[in-house]
């Protein structure tokens, strides 16, 4: 049940990411579950968040800025700028 719970957590933050760097058109849902998942393990590496311990806001707001700076990395090596 907790993959399922990661995986709708995941989307809605890929998406939110996707919205915020304005990339949405360019992703499908499949991809924006990808976004927020690696975004969620992005978080956990640089400010040693631990992600297992369950869903709350923090967490939420942690896989949320990571995943946005995936995409702006993405931005950055596909368009050479940050939007």
């Amino acid at each position: 049940m907790g993959i399922i719970i990661w995986l709708i957590v995941g989307g809605v933050c890929g998406w939110l990411a996707s919205l915020i760097m304005r990339t949405d058109a360019q992703q499908g849902v499949i991809l924006n579950i990808v976004v927020g998942i690696v975004g969620a393990v992005i978080a956990g590496l640089l400010f040693g968040v631990n992600m297992n311990a369950g869903i709350t806001i923090e967490s939420f707001l942690y896989a949320l800025i990571g995943a946005v700076i995936l995409l702006a990395i993405v931005n950055l090596i596909r368009r050479g700028t940050v939007r």
